[in-house]
């Protein structure tokens, strides 16, 4: 339900030649779900794709927490994205990572602030200033 009303704005982006902007919290899809929990993620990117292709910006903005197919689809993909500060953005879980990996990750690796410093986030704004900071982007990076 979730990746179509994700979908469908996007779609209304696109037909109303405007700027969508998501703010995204997940603890990730519900694979129990099956395949059709798995296709949003594909069906949410693709509409992006088309969103893009017309030039329309997208500003992604994940919070915390931001984990699992949420991140691996939409959340991360804004022409701008903008997140809070010391907010949980991932794919898997640190414990899960590390079992894979076999290694001890860096503390903090998967705080916004870390995020950023690896290119994947833009701004880290607080909650309060968000309303002016996303006014900003808009003015000083579209032309509408």
């Amino acid at each position: 339900v979730v990746g179509e009303k994700i979908t469908r704005t996007i779609e209304r982006g696109i037909e109303k030649n405007i700027p969508v902007i998501i703010i995204a919290t997940s603890g990730g899809a519900r694979m129990h779900e099956g395949i059709l929990s798995l296709m949003q993620m594909a069906k949410t990117s693709a509409a992006l794709d088309k969103l893009r292709e017309k030039g329309i910006p997208f500003i992604s903005i994940p919070v915390d927490p931001t984990t699992g197919g949420v991140t691996a689809s939409f959340a991360m993909l804004g022409d701008v994205i903008i997140s809070e500060p010391k907010a949980l953005i991932g794919f898997a879980g640190a414990r899960v990572i590390e079992q894979t990996i076999k290694q001890k990750l860096p503390k903090g690796f998967q705080l916004s602030e870390f995020v950023q410093e690896c290119g994947m986030i833009d701004i880290i704004s607080k909650r309060e200033d968000l309303k002016e900071t996303v006014h900003r982007v808009l003015d000083n990076l579209f032309v509408l």
